[in-house]
């Protein structure tokens, strides 16, 4: 009888985690731990590595899609999972020196990340952490144009930095392209 009520009570667990939802659902409107899948595939299209030159930096997207990707609930200990790009990026200038890289990013809270949100109307929404001081934090939107070309959008936000909040000398160049509309190539 134990061992039934052990069985029931994990089978039970197990079906309340594993509530799927489709992508674009508000996760404040799914029970804790639910999953947001891609179910129409609406993120496969970004898939890959783009190229673009801007002001003289070369920028290589590499966009990755990460499948049951946890998200912490702000101020709870929750998470929920959800279907989500990824995007690891270098920007090297003229000479070929590295000015940026993300590489190193494990977290879509660490500085650098930048993860997606949702889709809508076939344009992915992304959030930027920012660089160093959470500088250049903000949005940044990808429209595929066509299977080889996508359009970049980026919408940084203010910040003010203090000796508080910033300490030391650290380099607060925002390198990602601050504009609208800049087409990548895919390679």
């Amino acid at each position: 009888m134990k061992y039934i009520l052990i069985i029931s009570f994990l089978t039970v667990f197990h079906l309340y985690n594993a509530q799927i939802y489709p992508l674009n659902t508000f996760p404040d409107d799914v029970p804790v731990e639910s999953y947001m899948k891609d179910l129409d595939n609406e993120l496969t299209p970004f898939v890959g590595i783009w190229k673009t030159n801007y002001n003289g930096n070369t920028i290589i997207l590499t966009i990755k899609k990460e499948e049951h990707k946890a998200f912490k609930i702000p101020q709870s200990s929750y998470f929920y999972y959800q279907d989500a790009l990824v995007i690891n990026y270098t920007i090297q200038n003229s000479n070929g020196i590295m000015l940026q890289n993300n590489n190193n990013v494990q977290h879509e809270y660490d500085k650098n990340a930048i993860v997606s949100m949702y889709v809508n109307n076939s344009i992915v929404n992304l959030y930027y952490i920012g660089t160093n001081c959470g500088v250049g934090w903000g949005t940044i939107n990808l429209k595929k144009m066509n299977n080889t070309q996508i359009s970049w959008s980026y919408y940084p936000n203010d910040t003010v930095l203090t000796t508080k909040n910033c300490p030391g000398n650290q380099d607060t160049t925002i390198y990602l392209p601050e504009t609208k509309d800049l087409i990548f190539t895919k390679q």
